[in-house]
C-alpha cells in the first residue's frame, strides 16, 4: 500500500526533472552550433554577423526572464524592458566613469535587486491581466523618466561608452573583438540559464509550477503565495538587467528605447515562438526572431507586418512553440522511450 501511494507524487517531479534535462540537452546543442558559427566567423574575419548573433543572444537573456514569469509562475510580465533597460543605462554611466566590467556589472546586481524587490512587491498585489498592466505601467513611467532626463542623453540616450576590458582570470577579452566578444556574452547568457534552470529545479521551482498550476491550493502546503511570486520577480529582473548590462558594451550606446513596450512585446513573442516554459526556448528564439528582423528588414520596412503574421501562425498551429516539436522526443530518449 505504502509504494502504491508514492508514484503520483513523484511523477510530476519526476516529469518536471526529465523536462529540465532534455532543455540542458538543447541548449548544449545550441552552444555547440554557437561556437562553430564563431570559429567560421572569425576565419572568414566576418564582424557584421558576429556583432548580430550577440545582439541576438543578449535578447534571448531578455526572453529568458520573462520566461521565467511566464513558463513557470503563469504571470505575462509586459514590462521586462523596465528592467533590460536599467541594466544597459547603469551599465553605459558607470563605464564611462569607470572602465571596468565587474564594478558595472556589481552596480547593475545591486539595482536590479532593489528595483526589482520593490516592484515585485507593487505588482504582486495583483493577479491576472492586472499584474500585465502594472508591470507596463512601471516600465511606461520609467522610459517616460529616462526619455525626459538630460543627464542621461534625454531621447537621444547615451552615446561613447569605452571599449571594455573583460578580465576573466586566465585571460581578457576586449568589448570589441567579434568573436571573442559574442564567445564570451554566449557562456555569459549560459550561465544565467544554468543558475535560472537550477534555481527552478529545485522545491522552490515547484511552488512555482504548483502557482501556476492552482495558486489557491498552495497555501495549504505551507507555503508563502506572495513571497514565491516576488521572489520568482526578483530572479527575472536580475536575469534581465544583467542581459542588458552587456548592451553598451557590444553597441557604444543606450536608448530609451531600450526600455519601450516594443522591446517587452518582442521579448513575449520570442519566448511564445520558442516554447512558453522550456527556458531552451528563450534562446533558439532571440535568434530566430533576430535573424528574422535582420533578413527581412533588409527586404522591406514592413518587416513587422510579416513578423506578426509568423507570430500568429506560430501561436495557432505550435502552440507550444518549436521546443514543442523537439523536446517531447529527447525526454522520450533520456526516459528510456517512456511517456
Amino acid at each position: 500500500m505504502g509504494n502504491s501511494a508514492s508514484p503520483p507524487h513523484q511523477e510530476p517531479a519526476d516529469r518536471l526533472g526529465l523536462s529540465m534535462r532534455a532543455s540542458h540537452v538543447l541548449v548544449a546543442i545550441f552552444v555547440i552550433a554557437a561556437l562553430i558559427f564563431a570559429v567560421i566567423g572569425a576565419a572568414m574575419g566576418d564582424t557584421f554577423f558576429l556583432r548580430l548573433a550577440t545582439e541576438a543572444l543578449i535578447f534571448a537573456g531578455l526572453a529568458l526572464s520573462v520566461d521565467i514569469l511566464l513558463g513557470y509562475t503563469g504571470l505575462l510580465s509586459l514590462g521586462q524592458a523596465l528592467y533590460f533597460g536599467m541594466g544597459a543605462y547603469i551599465s553605459a554611466v558607470v563605464l564611462k566613469e569607470i572602465p571596468s566590467f565587474w564594478i558595472a556589472m556589481g552596480a547593475v546586481l545591486v539595482a536590479s535587486l532593489t528595483v526589482g524587490t520593490i516592484a515585485g512587491l507593487i505588482a504582486n498585489r495583483v493577479r491576472g491581466v492586472y499584474f500585465a498592466l502594472v508591470t507596463f505601467g512601471l516600465a511606461q513611467v520609467a522610459a517616460r523618466a529616462v526619455y525626459n532626463t538630460r543627464a542621461l542623453g534625454a531621447s537621444d540616450g547615451l552615446i561613447g561608452v569605452p571599449i571594455v576590458p573583460i578580465n576573466l582570470g586566465v585571460g581578457t577579452i576586449m568589448s570589441n573583438g567579434p568573436a571573442s566578444f559574442f564567445i564570451f556574452t554566449l557562456g555569459f547568457i549560459v550561465v544565467l540559464y544554468l543558475i535560472s534552470a537550477y534555481v527552478l529545479d529545485t522545491p522552490f521551482g515547484r511552488i512555482l509550477v504548483a502557482l501556476r498550476a492552482n495558486e489557491r491550493r498552495v497555501p495549504f502546503l505551507g507555503y508563502s503565495t506572495r513571497n514565491a511570486r516576488v521572489a520568482a520577480y526578483v530572479l527575472a529582473a536580475v536575469v534581465a538587467s544583467l542581459s542588458g548590462a552587456l548592451y553598451p558594451m557590444l553597441r557604444g550606446f543606450v536608448s530609451p528605447e531600450l526600455m519601450f513596450f516594443t522591446t517587452s512585446g518582442n521579448a513575449v513573442i520570442t519566448v511564445v515562438t520558442g516554447g512558453v516554459g522550456t527556458l531552451a526556448g528563450a534562446l533558439y528564439g532571440g535568434v530566430i526572431l533576430t535573424v528574422l528582423k535582420s533578413v527581412i528588414g533588409s527586404m522591406t520596412e514592413h518587416h513587422l507586418i510579416v513578423i506578426g503574421l509568423l507570430f500568429m501562425a506560430t501561436v495557432i498551429f505550435l502552440p507550444k512553440g518549436l521546443m514543442g516539436l523537439v523536446r517531447p522526443r529527447i525526454e522520450r530518449m533520456l526516459g528510456g522511450g517512456e511517456r
